[in-house]
């Protein structure tokens, strides 16, 4: 059977190791459908059905702001969840970005 790309999201997001993040981007990229971001935007706005759990509080665009964070319920706990994770956050906006972006295509 083959593997909807919504799964394919889903199992490059589950690899996002605690304290990174990602952007849409690099994982439509990773997939090889370099001009997908949104449509990696799609899945995992849907991403909360998902089983096993998917890490969507780690991805956001491709400068760093949390553009999904009106997909977690309250709007703010996509900033929690990074919080948790040690991963600062100022006006919606990743700091140190550049730093903590993991790549899925240096990892696959």
């Amino acid at each position: 059977m083959e593997t909807s790309f919504y799964d394919q999201v889903f199992e490059i997001a589950r690899l996002i190791p605690k304290g990174r993040v990602t952007s849409y981007g690099a994982i439509a990229k990773a997939l090889g459908a370099g001009g997908s971001a949104r449509m990696v935007g799609y899945a995992m706005s849907n991403a909360g059905i998902a089983q096993p759990k998917v890490p969507a509080h780690r991805v956001v665009n491709s400068s760093g702001l949390l553009t999904g964070k009106f997909h977690f319920s309250p709007p703010e706990l996509m900033e929690e969840l990074l919080a948790q994770e040690g991963i600062k956050v100022e006006k919606d906006k990743i700091k140190d970005f550049k730093k903590i972006f993991w790549d899925p295509l240096l990892e696959l």
